[in-house]
């Protein structure tokens, strides 16, 4: 699981040889969400991941949306997703993942509900200049019965805090996985998606 597996007709990356489609022994598709407070890096975390060119939906960012949306602690950034991201990822002959990024903003919640439905789990990214932001999106989960994992993005000049403080501050349950990644590496953004995965196998096998 920690990389994409290669077979015939497969590219090194587990990419569908004509670029597009899938193999026709694929024969397990499994939704993920990719989510978090506005500006966290969902996008760019599809992007990096994704073997096909990802759906985005990102719209530059008005004087209007300047009354709605924080943009504390995230200077510089232009644009904001309206809907959603889509990659996917081909791990074998026959699983594929899907990953769905949904839009950070309350206003979006809507939006943000339809998306999840028949998700298998999430994986939440969050900021630790901002933290805070993180609860809405867990609660959401949690209230939508859907597990996840959290995956600390680092970015540049962020604060760096041990993670039995990141779990008291974000109040995870012990199982929850957290760990740290940087959405614009592929192999450390691959490696949480890894992580959710095995949490995702462990916990229906222990719910058989």
């Amino acid at each position: 699981m920690a990389s994409v597996l290669a077979s015939d007709g497969l590219t090194s990356d587990g990419l569908a040889a004509d670029g597009v489609y899938l193999r026709d022994t694929v024969r397990t598709a499994v939704k993920l969400l990719v989510v978090g407070p506005f500006a966290v890096g969902k996008t760019t975390f599809v992007g990096t991941l994704s073997e096909i060119r990802p759906l985005r939906t990102e719209e530059t960012m008005t004087q209007a949306g300047a009354l709605v949306d924080d943009l504390a602690g995230v200077d510089g950034k232009s644009t904001t997703t309206v809907a959603l991201d889509f990659g996917r990822l081909t791990l074998s002959d026959e699983l594929v993942l899907y990953l769905f990024g949904a839009p950070g903003q309350q206003r979006f919640t809507r939006v943000w509900k339809d998306i999840a439905y028949g998700a298998l789990g999430a994986l939440v990214l969050v900021d630790t200049r901002r933290l805070e932001q993180s609860f809405e999106v867990m609660g959401l989960l949690e209230e939508l019965r859907i597990p996840y994992a959290v995956a600390v993005n680092t970015f540049d000049g962020a604060p760096a805090f041990p993670g039995d403080e990141l779990r008291d501050a974000l109040d995870l349950l012990p199982g929850t996985p957290l760990m740290s990644c940087d959405a614009r590496d592929v192999t450390s953004s691959t490696q949480a998606l890894v992580t959710l995965v095995e949490y995702l196998l462990t916990r229906n096998q222990e719910n058989a």
